[in-house]
């Protein structure tokens, strides 16, 4: 796909048949053949005069339309195409789904701030949101209305979610069902927390949900209470996950990093994924009729 900003050629490699194709017709032209050189060498009224004579029809052959037909049908194959201005039709097409550890009462507050960062940098993505601790729950569907996930993600504490504990497997779990019913195939999934709880269960998601078309990152929160060695520990396991996932992992005063990591991926994915072509409008079929006039009026004047 070639894209110049709101025009695209989706297969442009039609277009290296042109040359090809006009190549062949000009080395075997059917009319112009049966004289040889002669229409060359000998002036047109004399050349008319001894085929009359000689009671032989002769015309010289015009390919100008069949010409204008094949670079039509030519360009039509390569999909010229307009982009849709309904972009919000395929919202789904491309998430961020935020999972926040609400667990510790004392990381709430960079949680929250990490989460903020996400979302003020989200431009026209759907977001959704997961809160866990001892169990996971959708505290928002996709939305783009990033305004009253704000509100929402600083209204939380611990006890948001009752359950105790911190099983970040269960909402992983959750958010593939939420991709999965979406009919996402590119989502972007950022966990933020402090690397409590993560077990083989969870390393397991993130590469099923890697396979899948997604990308889950991880923002680690560092936990005051915890010891230099178990704080340690939980980066490197965060680490895992993000690896697990096809991600990256930053510390939770680096979230820009994670957003221009999920920007780089979706201009990416526009340029590359087949699937993007339903961003776009083809006007391939017009061109196709289109050609089809100039090559009627070729046939018509017996020239194939």
């Amino acid at each position: 796909m070639i894209i110049f900003e709101s025009l695209a050629l989706l297969r442009p490699y039609w277009l290296l048949t042109l040359p090809i194709l006009i190549l062949i017709l000009r080395f075997t032209k059917s009319k112009d053949m049966l004289l040889g050189d002669w229409p060359r060498a000998i002036e047109a009224p004399l050349l008319s005069a001894i085929l009359k004579r000689q009671q032989v029809s002769y015309e010289p052959s015009r390919n100008g339309a069949l010409y204008w037909s094949i670079g039509l049908i030519a360009l039509a194959l390569s999909g010229p195409a307009t982009k849709l201005t309904e972009r919000n039709l395929f919202h789904n097409l491309e998430v961020t789904a935020l999972l926040l550890d609400v667990s510790q009462a004392e990381n709430l507050s960079r949680v929250a701030s990490a989460a903020q960062a996400i979302l003020s940098e989200s431009e026209a993505r759907q977001i959704g949101l997961i809160l866990f601790a001892g169990e996971a729950y959708l505290a928002c569907p996709l939305t783009d209305d990033t305004s009253a996930l704000e509100a929402l993600i600083f209204a939380v504490d611990n006890k948001t979610v009752p359950e105790g504990g911190s099983r970040p497997d269960k909402a992983l779990s959750l958010v593939r069902d939420l991709l999965r019913e979406a009919q996402s195939f590119s989502g972007d999934i950022v966990l933020i927390s402090d690397g409590a709880g993560l077990n083989s269960n969870a390393y397991e998601l993130a590469a099923t949900l890697s396979r899948e078309g997604h990308k889950l990152h991880t923002l680690f929160i560092s936990s005051g209470i915890d010891a230099k060695s178990s704080t340690n520990k939980s980066r490197a396991n965060m680490q895992v996950l993000a690896s697990s996932g096809a991600g990256i992992m930053k510390d939770s005063f680096t979230a820009n990093e994670i957003v221009a990591a999920i920007n780089r991926k979706g201009i990416g994915h526009i340029t590359h994924d087949p699937r993007s072509a339903l961003e776009w409008t083809d006007y391939g079929r017009y061109l196709l009729l289109c050609a089809a006039l100039p090559l009627l009026l070729y046939c018509r004047r017996g020239a194939l």
